[in-house]
């Protein structure tokens, strides 16, 4: 689903949630310290049978007191300047009542919200003037957590509210048409009792639900790491035709890691050294923490083949790869794209049949949804593996899709996996809303999970000041389609993709395939010199089987696990759209 402009709110909501803030009067750890604290313990005197049966009440008995009073007290935390009413709404889905609510002093009431997909029941406490502090949503990975509601109990006064923890918070008015969730900011309330009409609604993200997760929790991953360097990726933060960025990752346990690279047919052998980042998932049971390697390599030769070994002396070098700079802008040149891929096995068996069947492929990119879950490791693990040797001779170029940037946590993981261009609308947004050119091609590559309105003018820059024959702009939520369509995005960017002629649009998001008819300002047009082509492909498992056909449709049918393959050269597009068996179920081509 697609969010809106309070998305970069709510990142940063969640990031001072798991930060290290204390209570200043008890000195309690935050929830991020103590869950920590916990996890570190189970893994010491639990084996994977018993993480796997933990339950609400055995972790209730497992904690100790000042662990109990951290997540009862430290999950939300604010200031009211006269004595206030809090309203608190439980998800009645949620099978658990969180541990601390009762005994806090809440007490259920017989008042109920509503929205259009769910119900929450109303608990209240009264609170004195000055600080309030309440406890985690639960131990298991309810989404739709808990919110709150705030009025004077004397009506006659002026409520002030200071947050305290998370600092960064949103108010709504309590009442019908209200939103409750950052990160799914259309949902919104259908049902409000009198009662709490006009209170002050502190909104919130379903993320926060993963803060205290235990029950249920715990991952392994089928390919842990070793010392030796593995899961090579090639990828750009700069200039295709004098750069290359080569990442991998190792154990914790290795110091340091080195690209060394040559020109293929001489001996001259250069070192690159790696930055090292240590990723930690938490709830990866047999593989908690990892060094994620990134070196760039810098003054390359255009056009040239080289090859390269990455690791160090101590724990051992990967075995030889090889890569090609890119070509100058007159050169033809070819690469394939997917939507959604969702780390599907088939996905990175079509990029490796890609591969073989098209030599000449110089990259490959992902229109968002890379991995299901985009802050599981294991998720990425397997997205890698999948793609196997491919991605470390050819580039992976991609964007995040919601399921890369879920629940309002922002994409991370996906920022520290993939080193791409930081030239962005915003620091915020460095790597993930980016441009390259390749060739004679101008690649916008956006993250629409990002504001729209916060991208445009960078938007524009990057097409009024290129000169490229083709413009290509990539992101996930596909402005045209007969599931959603995404008309705030048409009305956004649309004109400046028709002032500056954007060949095509290329997306995901809605599995299924669809070209369009060329188009400008939303309507069709006798040639693609006169409007814009939208694309939606789909590389992994299709649905969205029984929708319509728009009336700017070229083409449209179900599908599973395509890719698209295109060459371009000079002014002239060559595409074809290939399945899982190899047979090109769409083609056309393009004259300039």
């Amino acid at each position: 689903m697609k969010t809106t402009p309070l998305l970069l709110a709510c990142i940063v909501l969640i990031l001072n949630a798991c930060g290290p803030e204390k209570n200043s009067d008890k000195n309690l750890p935050s929830v991020k310290e103590t869950m920590d604290e916990v996890v570190t313990r189970l893994y010491k005197e639990l084996d994977k049978t018993q993480l796997d049966t933990i339950s609400h009440t055995f972790v209730e008995q497992y904690l100790t007191e000042e662990e109990k009073e951290s997540l009862a007290t430290q999950y939300w935390k604010l200031e009211v300047n006269v004595p206030t009413t809090v309203s608190l709404m439980r998800n009645k889905g949620q099978k658990v009542v969180p541990f601390w609510l009762k005994p806090s002093g809440f007490i259920l009431t017989d008042l109920e919200v509503q929205n259009e997909h769910d119900t929450y029941e109303v608990w209240q406490k009264d609170f004195e003037a000055g600080e309030i502090q309440l406890g985690i949503n639960g131990f298991g990975k309810h989404r739709p957590v808990y919110f709150i509601g705030l009025a004077p109990q004397n009506p006659e006064d002026q409520l002030e509210i200071t947050p305290i923890f998370p600092e960064k918070q949103h108010f709504e008015v309590f009442d019908v048409g209200a939103f409750t969730y950052h990160d799914w900011s259309g949902l919104t309330l259908t049902s409000v009792p009198d009662a709490l009409k006009g209170q002050q609604l502190l909104t919130t993200i379903r993320g926060r639900a993963r803060e205290a997760h235990m029950v249920n929790a715990f991952r392994t991953t089928d390919f842990p790491t070793g010392e030796n360097p593995d899961q090579v990726l090639l990828t750009w933060s700069d200039a295709p035709e004098t750069s290359m960025d080569i990442q991998w990752r190792t154990s914790e346990t290795v110091a340091s890691g080195t690209a060394k690279y040559w020109k293929e047919g001489t001996n001259d052998t250069l070192e690159a050294p790696a930055e090292k980042f240590l990723m930690e998932d938490r709830l990866l049971q047999n593989d908690r923490y990892m060094n994620r390697f990134t070196a760039k390599v810098r003054a390359l030769e255009p056009d040239t083949k080289y090859g390269y070994i990455v690791g160090n002396e101590k724990s051992g070098w990967s075995s030889p790869e090889t890569f090609t700079t890119a070509p100058d802008k007159n050169k033809p040149f070819s690469f394939v794209w997917s939507g959604d891929v969702h780390l599907d096995e088939v996905w990175g068996n079509n990029i490796q049949k890609a591969e073989k069947r098209f030599p000449d492929i110089a990259f490959y990119y992902i229109a968002g949804d890379l991995v299901n879950t985009g802050l599981y490791r294991d998720d990425w693990d397997k997205l890698f593996q999948y793609a196997g040797k491919t991605i470390a001779r050819k580039p992976l170029m991609a964007v995040p899709g919601n399921h890369d940037s879920q629940d309002g946590l922002g994409a991370w993981m996906f920022e520290e996996m993939l080193s791409y261009p930081t030239d962005s609308p915003s620091p915020q947004m460095a790597g993930r809303s980016y441009a390259f050119n390749y060739g004679n091609t101008l690649f916008l590559m956006i993250d629409s999970t990002f504001p729209n309105e916060d991208q445009t003018e960078w938007i524009e820059k990057k097409l009024k000041e290129s000169d490229a024959t083709w413009k290509i702009a990539v992101f996930h939520f596909p402005p045209f389609n007969e599931v959603e369509p995404y008309e705030d995005i048409q009305g956004e960017w649309g004109p400046l993709f028709d002032k500056y002629h954007v060949d095509f649009v290329m997306g995901g998001h809605f599995h299924y395939y669809m070209r369009s008819k060329p188009l400008n300002n939303g309507e069709i047009v006798n040639s693609p010199k006169d409007g814009t082509i939208y694309w939606i492909s789909v590389g992994t498992t299709g649905k969205n089987k029984e929708i319509g056909t728009g009336a700017y449709a070229e083409i449209q049918f179900p599908a599973d696990h395509l890719y698209q393959y295109i060459t371009i050269d000079g002014k002239t597009m060559k595409a074809e759209t290939i399945n899982v068996n190899g047979e090109t179920v769409d083609k056309f081509s393009i004259n300039k």
